[in-house]
């Protein structure tokens, strides 16, 4: 049984077929491993009902993620970050799969890891004041999961790496010019909007949708040499990063004593 993803399906008759995955790991929806399979089970999940249309991801009224849970995460040795990051990357991998249409509904927060979540939905709706960041490098990390090449399939590689190299927040407004939400609204009206942005395609024939989608998304891993050794690429280099990290926080630690 889940604890902190659900997968809640709307039985309204205007809303039929309507379905919402829901991250709720109060207070700000920081992810683990455990978060991360329960997400890799509902994206699953959402996937095989016949009586699921399209999906909204939504983190509840207050934020959608501020990113990894960085205290649990640094508990970690290389080996279990590394498991960390192949889980996390799947997690990402299962919600962009989802054979329907999804819109990520966006409220408070999506940083880091939460951005990435955000960026494997198909459209991205958000309320005008939410702060958005590719902050892992403040902790002395880099994202993971996908984030970076979904991030420069966006924005292009330079203005990508000014946003992972800087870690800094950005506001609602300039993700929209970046393209990396498709709506702003009031923050009242985020899973209003994201709902009327679904509805839309509540009655597409399902088959074609799949089908036009797992085309699309074919384009965006075009030219990697295969998928595994892309993921497996990206996760040697976030669990390098992570011990040479590891490391330093020991020699600050023998250097105080």
């Amino acid at each position: 049984m889940s604890e902190f993803v659900s997968v809640v399906v709307s039985d309204g008759s205007q809303d039929a077929g309507l379905a919402m995955l829901l991250l709720s790991r109060p207070p700000t929806n920081a992810m683990t491993r455990q978060v991360y399979r329960e997400i890799i089970a509902a994206a699953d999940e959402l996937g095989r009902r016949d009586d699921v249309a399209a999906v909204i991801l939504f983190g509840g009224h207050e934020i959608f993620s501020a990113g990894d849970d960085m205290p649990e995460l640094r508990t970690l040795t290389p080996e279990e970050a590394d498991i960390t990051a192949r889980v996390r990357r799947e997690a990402i991998d299962a919600v962009a799969a989802i054979g329907k249409p999804t819109v990520a509904a966006i409220t408070g927060y999506a940083l880091g890891a939460g951005l990435t979540l955000a960026l494997a939905a198909d459209w991205r709706v958000s309320g005008d004041n939410v702060k958005f960041g590719a902050t892992e490098i403040l902790a002395g990390l880099i994202p993971s999961g996908g984030g970076m090449a979904r991030l420069a399939h966006v924005t292009g590689a330079s203005r990508a790496k000014e946003l992972v190299f800087s870690g800094r927040f950005f506001d609602a407004e300039e993700a929209l010019a970046l393209g990396l939400i498709d709506d702003m609204v009031a923050p009242d009206d985020v899973y209003d909007a994201a709902a009327t942005w679904a509805r839309r395609f509540l009655d597409g024939p399902p088959h074609a949708l799949a089908a036009a989608k797992a085309g699309i998304n074919a384009v965006f891993d075009a030219g990697a040499a295969t998928a595994e050794e892309v993921r497996a690429a990206e996760r040697r280099r976030y669990v390098e990063v992570f011990a040479a990290g590891q490391e330093g926080v020991k020699r600050d630690d023998r250097g105080s004593r």
